[in-house]
This record gives C-alpha cells, sequence and structure tokens, in this order.
C-alpha cells in the first residue's frame, strides 16, 4: 500500500533528503520509499518510480513529501518517527558545531556579509539561473553546482556576468579551489603554481590530486561547467578566466581541460592560448594529439597533463611509472575477456573509454547513452553519475548502492575479466566509500574463485594524503582484499587493458615552434584577478557542507538556508527579478520614500461626529459601510448581515428583524466598502449615519479618516448582534458618549495627538489590536479631567466614564482610525510595493499596494486559528472579517506581538519565544523599523515598518493579523480570538499587476 505523508513548509536540501530515503529503505516491511521536495519535476520523477498519489500532487515546492510502499500502515509512524530523528540529530550536530551565520533571505545574507564576492549555488536547476542572477547584480561571481539549467538560461547569466567583470562558474561544476579553498566537491590540495580552468569536475579532481601526489600544488582550479565550450554558450567561462589566469602572478603553468569544444570555440580558445605568455597545457578527452608547440603543450591523458604541467614547474621530466601485473597471470586476447567498467564521474569514465577504444580499436559513439560511454563486444564503461541514475537518488561519491548492484550484475557475465571502478576522496565524497565497497568486493571475488573463474578488480583513488578520508588508509583497505590499486585513472585503464591480454600505444610527441595567432586584445576583468588573488568571502546558496568546508579553510561565509522564493513558481519568480532590476523607476527608493511619510505623520484626534457629517455618501438614502473589498448583501456572512439588520434597527428604517431583512434583501441599501470614503471598521466594519466616529487628521498631509466607537465586548454589532440592548447601547454612543467626547476634545486647542499615546502605550505592553488597555487608560487619562469639568447631566458623566474605564479596547478604533489617516497619506506616493491596507469581508481579503493605488487585489479569507470562549471551537467560527488588519497594515497588532507577550497565549501565540519568533518573521517582509515606536523588550527596537509585497511573495512569509473571532451565525458575537494569515495570492497578484504596469510580460 502507498502512504504519503506532507511536511508542509519543510524544505530540505535535495541530498540530505536522498541520504534520509536511504535510511528509511532499510527498514523491514518498506518495499519502495521516496523522500523529496514537492517540486514539479520530482512530482515526475514520484510518476516514474510508481509511488504517484493524490496527496502528492496536491504538495507544493516547500512542502517535503514521504511516499511509501509498505507491507503494514503501522510503519508509517515508524517511518516518521525515524524521519524526526534524522532532522532532530542533523540539527543537534549543527548546533554544537562552530557554523557559519545562518540567513533566510539574499538581504540578511548581504547585511551579514557586505564584502561577499562569491555565491555558491546548490539548489534545484529550475530556480538556480534566477539566484544567480541575483547574485550577479549584487555584485558577486556564480559557482553553480546546480545542474538542469536550461541552455537559454546559462547564456543569459553568463553573458551578464562578462559584462559585469564577473564569471559563471557552470551550471553542473561539481568541483573548484579559490586560493587554496575548496568548493563543492573538491579534494584537499596543497596550494602551487599551477592554474587549472576545466569543464570537468572529476577531471579537475584527477588533476589535481595526482598534482599534490607528486608534491606541487594548486591555488585556483575554475570548474566551467560542462556546456561553456558548446557552440551556443561560447566559451564565455573559460575566454574570461583564462585572461584572469594570464594576469594572475601566481600562476606559472596553465591546464586547460575539457571534452572537444565546438570548432568556432576551438579556433577562439586556441588563437588566445597562442598567445598566453606562460607555459599552457591543453587536455581535449578524447583527442588524440601528435605533437606539443613551443610552450604550448597537448596531452592525451589526465596523467599526462599533470605529469607535464609539474615537470614545467620544477624544470625537470617527471615519468609515468610502468603498469605493475603480472601478465603470466592475464588473460589471453583470445580468451575474449571484456573489461566492466563502473565510474563516479563521466570524466575519468570517458578516459577509460577512450583508451579502450584505442585497445579494442573501434569508435566510441560521440554521446554518451543512459549512461554508457562505451559499450561493445560485452565491454562496458558507464557513468553512474550521469542523470539517469541520479534522479532522486543519491550521486555514487556517496553511495555505493547502483554501483555493488552493477557489479553483481558483471559477475553473472562468464566473459568478464576485469571490474574496473574508481573511488573518489574528498569533500562531499562518502567518508569511506572503499570500507562500503569492500564486502561486496570480498563476495563477489570469493563467488569467482568459487567458480574456479578468474577475475580481476582494479581499482584508483582520486584523493590526497591530506583528505579526510586518507588516501593511504583507502589504499590499503582495497590491496588487502586483493584488489589491483593504481596511481591514476591512466595506469587503471592500462592494467585492465593489459589483463585482458590487450594493450595501446601513446605516441611520442615532437615540440614544434608554436603558432601564434592574431587576436584582439581585451582588458582583463580587475574583479576576476582579485577572485583569484584572495580568500573568497562566500553566500552559500544551498548545501551546508559547502559552507562547513569554506569555514574551515579559514572564509568569511554565510549560510543561505534557501527555500524556493514564490513558492517555487518561476512566473512569479521572474516578476520579482524585474521589479527589483527595473530602471526607469527605483521600486526601493520609491518604497523608502513612503516609508518616510509613514514616520513623518502627525494623527491627531479632532472630534467625534456623527459619521454622516464627515462622510457626505452616507446622506445619499439608505447607505451602509462595511468592511472589507466591495461585497453585496447577499454575499456577505450571516454575522455581517445580522450587523446590518442592526444598523437598519438603530437607523429607525425597520421596526424588527423581519423587516430589516426583507428591506436589505430587497436591495433598498447601498453598501460601500468603508475604504472607499476614508474609513475603517473593526469586524463586520458596518457603519451607518448616525453612528459617531473619530475624525483622526494627519497634520503632515492634511487628510482625515474616521472610524466608529469601540462597542465593549459581549454581544456587540461588529461580531453580528443586533438585539435591543446592542441597538440601545449604540443610541446611547450616538446621543451621550460621541457628543460628550466631542466636547471633551474641542477643549484642546490643536485636537489630542495620537503618537504620543502610542509610544507609551507600546512600552506598557499594548500592541494595539488584541491589547489596547494601556492606551485606553492613556486617553482616558487625558480625558477624565476635561469630562468632570464639562456642564453635562451627572449621571451621563458617570456612565461615559465608568464605560471608558471597562472598555479594554476602546482604543483599538482610534488606532484604527490613525492606521488608515497615516496609509492612506502613504498611499500618495504612486509607486512601490508597499502594502497600504489589509481588510477582509468575510469572504475575501483584499490588500493595496502603494504603485497601484486604489485597486483592490483579493484572494479568499481564512478562519482565524486560536483560542476559544468556553462551550465553542473551531466549527463554529466565521471566516474573518474587519478593517481592523489596518494596524498590522501600519506596523502594531501581531506585527509587534513582542511587544505584548501578555496577550500572546489568548491568541494562540504560546509565549514570549513564540511572540518573539513571530515579531521577528514579521522584519523578513518589512522594509525597515519605526523610530517612533520602540519595543523595550524587543532590545529597544522600533516596530516594523513598511510591509514590501515583494518579499512576502519572495519568501512565503504573509503578515500574521491578530483578530477577533465571530460566531459564523449572527447574534452569538464574539467566541474567542486568534491569529490570521491573508491568501498570498492577494499580494501575487498585486506584485504581477504592478509589474504589468511597468511593463512586464512573460
Amino acid at each position: 500500500m502507498l502512504k504519503t505523508i506532507v511536511k508542509q513548509g519543510s524544505y530540505h536540501d535535495s541530498v540530505v533528503l536522498m541520504l534520509l530515503t536511504n535510511q528509511i529503505s532499510a527498514i523491514k516491511g518498506v518495499k519502495k520509499v521516496s523522500i523529496m521536495m514537492a517540486t514539479p519535476a520530482n512530482k515526475d520523477i514520484y510518476k516514474q518510480s510508481g509511488l504517484d498519489t493524490e496527496k502528492l500532487q496536491s504538495a507544493t515546492a516547500n512542502d517535503m513529501v514521504v511516499v511509501a510502499d509498505i507491507e503494514d500502515e503501522t510503519l508509517s509512524d515508524t517511518i516518521m518517527t525515524e524521519v524526526e530523528e534524522f532532522f532532530k540529530k542533523q540539527s543537534t550536530r549543527n548546533s554544537k558545531e562552530e557554523g557559519a551565520v545562518s540567513v533566510k533571505s539574499w538581504e540578511r545574507a548581504l547585511e551579514t556579509l557586505p564584502q561577499a564576492n562569491l555565491a555558491v549555488i546548490s539548489i534545484p536547476g529550475a530556480y538556480a539561473a534566477l539566484e544567480a542572477e541575483r547574485a550577479l547584480d549584487e555584485g558577486l561571481n556564480v559557482f553553480m553546482f546546480s545542474d538542469n539549467v536550461t541552455v537559454d538560461d546559462e547564456i543569459k547569466i553568463k553573458q551578464k556576468a562578462h559584462s559585469k567583470g564577473l564569471s559563471v562558474m557552470g551550471p553542473d561544476c561539481g568541483t573548484g579551489i579559490i586560493q587554496g579553498v575548496p568548493i563543492a566537491f573538491t579534494n584537499h590540495v596543497a596550494p602551487g603554481p599551477i592554474g587549472i580552468i576545466g569543464a570537468s569536475g572529476t577531471g579537475i579532481q584527477e588533476l589535481t590530486t595526482i598534482i599534490d601526489r607528486l608534491g606541487a600544488g594548486v591555488t585556483n582550479a575554475i570548474g566551467t561547467g560542462g556546456r561553456d565550450l558548446s557552440t551556443y554558450v561560447g566559451g564565455i567561462t573559460m575566454l574570461d578566466m583564462i585572461e584572469a589566469m594570464e594576469s594572475d602572478v601566481s600562476v606559472k603553468v596553465l591546464i586547460i581541460i575539457s571534452k572537444p569544444p565546438a570548432k568556432a570555440v576551438r579556433d577562439k580558445i586556441y588563437n588566445r592560448l597562442s598567445n598566453f605568455t606562460k607555459p599552457v597545457i591543453t587536455l581535449f578527452l578524447g583527442e588524440k594529439p601528435e605533437y606539443h608547440e613551443e610552450n604550448f603543450y597537448h596531452t592525451y591523458t589526465l596523467d599526462e597533463a599533470a605529469r607535464l604541467a609539474v615537470s614545467l614547474v620544477r624544470g625537470e621530466e617527471i615519468k609515468t611509472p610502468e603498469v605493475i601485473i603480472d601478465r603470466s597471470k592475464c588473460f589471453k586476447a583470445e580468451e575474449k575477456k571484456t573489461i566492466k567498467a563502473y565510474y563516479s564521474g563521466g570524466t575519468l569514465a570517458g578516459e577509460a573509454a577512450m583508451l579502450m577504444k584505442d585497445a579494442l580499436n573501434i569508435q566510441v559513439p560521440p554521446e554518451k547513452v543512459d549512461g554508457f560511454m562505451l559499450t561493445t563486444a560485452g565491454h562496458v564503461v558507464v557513468d553512474l553519475g550521469d542523470d539517469v541514475y541520479t534522479q532522486g537518488k543519491p550521486h555514487p561519491m556517496i553511495d555505493p548502492a547502483k554501483r555493488i548492484e552493477c557489479m553483481k550484475e558483471a559477475i553473472d557475465d562468464e566473459s568478464t575479466g576485469v571490474i574496473l571502478l574508481d573511488i573518489m576522496l574528498g569533500y562531499g565524497s562518502h567518508e569511506d566509500m572503499a570500507g562500503a565497497l569492500l564486502p561486496s568486493i570480498i563476495e563477489l571475488r570469493d563467488k569467482a574463485k568459487a567458480e574456479n573463474r578468474k577475475l580481476f578488480f582494479v581499482a584508483t583513488v582520486c584523493g590526497t594524503r591530506s583528505d579526510f578520508q586518507g588516501y593511504d588508509k583507502a589504499v590499503n583497505k582495497l590491496k588487502n582484499a586483493g584488489v589491483i590499486v593504481c596511481e591514476t585513472n591512466k595506469l587503471a585503464v592500462h592494467t585492465a587493458i593489459l589483463a585482458i591480454g590487450l594493450d595501446f600505444q601513446e605516441p611520442e610527441k615532437k615540440i614544434l615552434p608554436k603558432t601564434v595567432s592574431e587576436i584582439e586584445k581585451v582588458e582583463t576583468s580587475k574583479k576576476l584577478i582579485q577572485m583569484l588573488s584572495e580568500k573568497p568571502k562566500v553566500i552559500n546558496i544551498g548545501l551546508k557542507s559547502f559552507s562547513d568546508v569554506i569555514e574551515q579553510f579559514g572564509c568569511e561565509v554565510v549560510q543561505y538556508d534557501w527555500m524556493p522564493p514564490a513558492g517555487g513558481d518561476v512566473k512569479l519568480i521572474k516578476t520579482l527579478n524585474f521589479l527589483r532590476n527595473y530602471e526607469s523607476i527605483d521600486i526601493d527608493d520609491a518604497n523608502r520614500k513612503v516609508i518616510e511619510k509613514i514616520v513623518a505623520t502627525q494623527p491627531v484626534i479632532m472630534d467625534v461626529v456623527p459619521a454622516k457629517s464627515v462622510i457626505k455618501e452616507l446622506n445619499e438614502g439608505k447607505v451602509i459601510l462595511h468592511a472589507g473589498p466591495p461585497i453585496d448583501y447577499k454575499s456577505m456572512p450571516n454575522p455581517m448581515q445580522g450587523s446590518c439588520i442592526g444598523a437598519s434597527l438603530f437607523e429607525g428604517w425597520a421596526e424588527n428583524e423581519t423587516d430589516a431583512r426583507n428591506l436589505l434583501e430587497a436591495g433598498e441599501v447601498k453598501f460601500i466598502p468603508c475604504h472607499h470614503v476614508n474609513a475603517v471598521g473593526p469586524m463586520g466594519g458596518i457603519t451607518s449615519a448616525n453612528m459617531p466616529v473619530f475624525v483622526v487628521k494627519n497634520m503632515t498631509d492634511g487628510n482625515e479618516a474616521y472610524c466608529t466607537l469601540n462597542e465593549g465586548i459581549g454581544k456587540v454589532l461588529r461580531f453580528g448582534a443586533y438585539s435591543h440592548e446592542v441597538v440601545d447601547r449604540l443610541t446611547w454612543m450616538k446621543n451621550v458618549l460621541g457628543p460628550t467626547l466631542s466636547k471633551a476634545i474641542k477643549t484642546m486647542d490643536n485636537g489630542l495627538s495620537v503618537n504620543p499615546m502610542i509610544a507609551k502605550a507600546i512600552a506598557m505592553g499594548d500592541e494595539f489590536h488584541q491589547r489596547n488597555i494601556a492606551a485606553s487608560l492613556a486617553f482616558l487619562k487625558e480625558m477624565s479631567p476635561i469630562i468632570t469639568k464639562l456642564n453635562m447631566d451627572d449621571k451621563d458623566r458617570y456612565d461615559v466614564m465608568k464605560f471608558l474605564a471597562d472598555t479594554d479596547q476602546f482604543f483599538l478604533n482610534i488606532m484604527m482610525a490613525t492606521g488608515k489617516a497615516v496609509m492612506d497619506a502613504a498611499r500618495m506616493i504612486k509607486d512601490g510595493t508597499v502594502v497600504t491596507a489589509m481588510c477582509r469581508n468575510g469572504v475575501e481579503f483584499g490588500i493595496r499596494i502603494s504603485g497601484m493605488g486604489d485597486q483592490w487585489f483579493t484572494g479568499q479569507v481564512n478562519t482565524p486559528q486560536g483560542l476559544y470562549f468556553t462551550g465553542y471551537d473551531g466549527e463554529d467560527a466565521c471566516p474573518d472579517m474587519g478593517d481592523s488588519a489596518i494596524t498590522e497594515t501600519f506596523g502594531v497588532g501581531a506585527m509587534a506581538m513582542i511587544a505584548a507577550p501578555a496577550v500572546t497565549r489568548f491568541v494562540g501565540a504560546g509565549g514570549y519565544e513564540d511572540a518573539l519568533r513571530t515579531s521577528t518573521d514579521m522584519t523578513e517582509i518589512t522594509i525597515d523599523r519605526n523610530p517612533n515606536f520602540i519595543i523595550p523588550n524587543w532590545n529597544f527596537q522600533g516596530i516594523c515598518l513598511g510591509i514590501d509585497a515583494r518579499l512576502v511573495v519572495e519568501k512565503g512569509i504573509t503578515p500574521v493579523i491578530n483578530t477577533g473571532i465571530a460566531h459564523k451565525i449572527a447574534g452569538y458575537g464574539q467566541i474567542g480570538a486568534g491569529t490570521v494569515h491573508p491568501p498570498i495570492e492577494c499580494f501575487q497578484k498585486a506584485i504581477e499587476a504592478y509589474a504589468e504596469k511597468l511593463g512586464f510580460s512573460i
């Protein structure tokens, strides 16, 4: 049976998940298992493996999915326990190590390491080019370990790099050394005067390790990626790095290694190298050059290239050792025995196929198929690192399983005389591959002996004595098991060929005069010279193990814990890139102007008046304002409809509930969103003509905003209640509370400034959405001396004072009007991506951004999650409503959860640490901090300032909103409180629309 488990928002690197898959597959009763991120490409792999499920298809690129074919359903618990333990051990191990600083965004990475000059990218290929573009835009060179990048993308990023004087090493670049620092799958090599530029990972490893073991060294070895010398790419990286290596004073000899280039590219490379002022060695695998030129050498094998380079550095000949094998024990050629060669890298496999071709006098196909570099007359050379073997599975450098399977198949072929293999040491490789293969080698050796068959095992160990696995240790393990271990791949292949009774000859090469071609001199990039002459400062995007190694070599490194931006949606990623690089408008500068305006605003309570006196639309017949984006009565959730009934009764449009419903259903009432008339309203947001509203004026810009007065808690209109008690309270607020506050405020010469009350209250533990008690008391402090002096009925005076004292949430509505006044002023800046409004109507959640003016971008509203009053649960809850999220837009509410630890458990946040995490997460999607409102228990930092819709989409972090929870049936009122998140599609639609407005299309 197939069991699918989805871990939402749990991103892990593919190599880590491959290792985990191997561990889970060993559990008894697990027939087949795959653990991957649910990217579109990985979903195809699941399907090909027969592990496709409906639950898998509904997962996103940021979700980790376990699909297992198991014998017993109870095994799913065992699997998940193992998974949790695996990650727990990783977490514990990482926490104990002195590791690189970890960040979750480009912004934080660049803040942490502003002098970074290299981005190492090891993420899925679908996103790698996009992140490489970002790195180049930030002035960083790129080492791209990732594969599966399109040719078009490679051309684009390499051309961009060239224009900026930078370099892109890769894609599919597995190996590099910069200033002696190993990058990716690389060996610990001594530094020295030999420079290498290669389109081959394992080829560079073989060269550098031979050079190291000969006592010389390599300071810089630059990988270009396998397609760099194709017609399409044109050798961009290779040519740029040749220029840089010539200017690098530490390079005395240069080696160039690649598969044969396209002819036009070959001509460019040869012409440039013919002018190279230092000795240069070329190795184009598969070609058999017949001569050298003066200071321009053309080699046949990796062994020859490495020894020649050391000879040139030392000024003495370094000869290739003789093959050591007892030829009397070898097969005769007429026995027609075959070689089965299983390699973990394409270059060594390619070299083996080339040498065997010479010995067998056959032609090797120009392109490998399914990893086979050679398959003829029973002879096989396979690159087990080919994509066909590694899709969704660990690379053979770290997992012996596929090679063991191949060796067991080889032993069943009676023609097999030699099993040939490589052991790759170094960073990124298995900690003991020789030890992992040894039991199978011994088993197969003994099986051959039992069948009275002769079988040679021949191996080469690619490594140095400084590699953590131990070169001599690996060699001795193999030798002790009867394996013939050769110093280089060429020697190993030659040994295998001799073992089956064949041989090949390498031509003696003469040195001819060098033909120097005319070339157009180009200026060497100073940035590339600098990259080769300094230890890299690295932002590592992907595999953490790369960070660990780089740091061991004394480099500054930041670990970017990458997750697919924009939920893995490539169109959205390209949209974000367009906005980031848009030149006609500096969007970052526009956003800064928006937040500067927010900081500069001076909101003041000017009055409390009937809504109709400041909102002219309320004088045009029966009109009701509502919260959220536009909605008609029939579409409203039940509590909002209940609020409309209450408003109709309050205004005297109907005498009872039935008449009110008939009136509303007949369409006799016009509905307008509060936001459309400079107003906001909590929960249902229902505002009618005679309801008193606060008038808050932004003195800096002159605009006003309005909000009804807070009714208190319990059965109230904003939560959908409409009983006589509710209507009577509204009438009292109209006749007594509103006029009293109006008189008190008017006694102040310039109104009541809001900012000082906010600043005081946030320091006292308010966050201004769920907790307003300090601010409400600060307001009462300002009002009470004045109210006591007013000429009014004593009972009314007492009732007003008592109501203000009892209503802990009274300031919420002032905060809402303030947020509206401030954010409407910010909307005067017509560019940028700052969120200027967030609201919900129980059906849709809507946002506005600065660059799109009044336009709403909507998505289906969510239901809050939190704590419920006794007797209620989530089944009773209404989807979220209200304009009160204007507080979060302003930077308070849940955005400032850390300011109000007393309220965190009430809204389901858990406690102080959760509150801290919540507010810290919000800094990931905001532009700055507001210095006007300092939070003492947040190290005296300001509240979050300016939600950037781009960051929301890029990081998949939506703003968190504190909210009350209404019963889904009108009349019950509030049943709890909690938090809610907007649907991310609102923000996606907003940035897509803004990009389209600026001319973007895809």
